[in-house]
């Protein structure tokens, strides 16, 4: 009996094995990721036919480069808000990062990897804080990159 596809894995990838890299440095906990896309623009060519038909194409455009989105507990680390203060006042060098996503399997081997280029963190969001809340405090932080890549 067939089992799937020759040469694909027969197991998910779970979505909860992932790390993140900031310059070849792993970043630990992220609670959430999000943002992992590849968007190509449409250009709609419309014309008509010789016939005086009226037709429409469809062309490739520019690239659109995601936006990416983590998430997780607030800590007592400046290392985000750091990076993207260094943005705001216009150290663009130094802001700028490149970096890998990494998804691992079960026995926490790398399945996959996606790296961005050029990324810096465009912005930062704390939390709600209330009175009398038994929550932790999260933090959401944005990146934008030039380019995102699977190599793995």
């Amino acid at each position: 009996m067939a089992r799937g596809l020759p040469g694909l894995p027969e197991d998910a990838i779970a979505s909860y094995h992932f790390s993140i890299e900031i310059d070849h440095t792993e970043i630990a906990q992220f609670s959430e990721l999000s943002g992992i896309t590849s968007e190509i623009d449409v250009i709609e060519l419309k014309e008509n036919s010789a016939a005086g038909k009226p037709l429409v194409k469809k062309l490739p455009g520019a690239h659109k480069p995601p936006t990416i989105t983590l998430k997780r507990a607030k800590n007592v680390s400046t290392a985000l808000w750091d990076w993207h203060y260094a943005m705001s006042q216009g150290k663009i060098g130094d802001a700028r990062r490149s970096g890998s996503i990494v998804l691992t399997d079960y026995a926490h081997g790398e399945v996959a990897r996606y790296n961005f280029t050029n990324g810096w963190v465009s912005k930062i969001n704390l939390g709600t804080l209330k009175a009398g809340a038994n929550d932790v405090l999260m933090e959401e932080c944005t990146i934008v990159c030039e380019d995102l890549q699977r190599v793995k």
